[in-house]
């Protein structure tokens, strides 16, 4: 008995051409030979799947397959109203060199791309990505001119420096394409990018088939922390060490922004932990949006304390007395 195209490939006889590529995607990276060497029947699965697919993804096949089941081709041949005067199934043909070559491009469309970047890791499927042209195309086009079918999107991530985030500025990112080749792209990063933003580079993700354009690259973009400066919205904050005699007698101590360096007044008798506003200092977007920069003193003791600096501290302290944690609760 002939094969049901569809439940070949799982699908509903009314399921959209999108359904029935994405379960194609799916079947062929599962039963591909390549990926089950161990597998007797993989390539006797993969061949229906490409029989299948052949069929339902051409518009013009699957409507005299919805007329006439596995003997459309024919009913084709005989013109529109002939009758087919057996059944015979059709099956995906091995090629001398190989398998028939899949309709989405290569197997960069089944499998997704790893592309370079912070942690990339570079793509597992590099080299099977490299010969599938060559090696299950045979040399030799498949029956019919194949439909054009747009590239797949690729997604990856990179990791961008704090102070690139917030200033905006360019970055470079190794792709990796079908055959190991490394492409250096140079991306744009916007000033005031958060973490977990998406970029898209359109025309960078997996190829096109025949004239069709190419996918686009989706790069999700992560923040490196900054030893002194932390982002809340578009406010920053960061950290301004003070002597305890700035701290106690006040003065004005330099501070780095992503501005340029302020003077900074520290009143006098500023405890460690006081922030600081500075109006417009923190993070400047496009649209004229501006945060502001807060400076949070932190008091460092002199390395050297003898005792009687000791006592006087203490005395201070008796005189004064204080309980610094009564907010300080779970």
């Amino acid at each position: 008995m002939a094969d049901d195209y569809y439940q070949t490939l799982g699908v509903a006889k009314n399921a959209s051409q999108a359904d029935i590529q994405k379960a194609y995607r799916a079947l062929a990276r599962k039963h591909h030979p390549d990926l089950n060497p161990d597998d007797k029947t993989a390539k006797e699965k993969f061949q229906k799947v490409q029989a299948a697919f052949d069929v339902l993804n051409d518009t013009n096949k699957r409507e005299l397959y919805d007329r006439y089941g596995s003997a459309f081709e024919q009913a084709g041949a005989a013109g529109p109203g002939a009758r087919p005067r057996g059944q015979q199934s059709w099956h995906a043909q091995e090629m001398p060199g190989g398998y028939e070559q899949i309709d989405l491009g290569d197997l960069g469309d089944i499998f997704g791309q790893r592309f370079g970047g912070e942690g990339g890791g570079g793509n597992p499927f590099a080299d099977l990505l490299g010969g599938f042209g060559r090696k299950h195309a045979g040399g030799k086009g498949r029956r019919g001119k194949a439909p054009e079918q747009p590239g797949s999107d690729v997604a990856s991530e990179i990791e961008i420096p704090f102070q690139t985030a917030i200033q905006g500025g360019k970055v470079e990112v190794g792709v990796q394409r079908a055959g190991g080749k490394i492409d250096h792209i140079e991306v744009k990063i916007p000033a005031g990018i958060h973490g977990g933003a998406k970029i898209r580079l359109r025309g960078q993700g997996g190829p096109g088939q025949g004239n069709a354009a190419a996918g686009d690259l989706l790069l999700t973009v992560h923040v490196a922390a900054h030893p002194h400066f932390q982002r809340r919205g578009n406010d920053l904050i960061v950290r301004v060490p003070v002597t305890l005699a700035e701290a106690v007698a006040g003065a004005k101590v330099d501070v780095p922004s992503p501005h340029g360096t302020i003077s900074l007044r520290i009143p006098p008798r500023t405890s460690s932990g006081a922030r600081l506003r500075i109006r417009g200092h923190g993070v400047k977007l496009k649209n004229g949006a501006t945060g502001d920069l807060y400076a949070e003193v932190q008091i460092v003791l002199p390395p050297l304390i003898d005792d009687a600096a000791a006592e006087v501290i203490r005395k201070l302290d008796e005189e004064h007395p204080s309980n610094p944690r009564h907010d300080l609760r779970w």
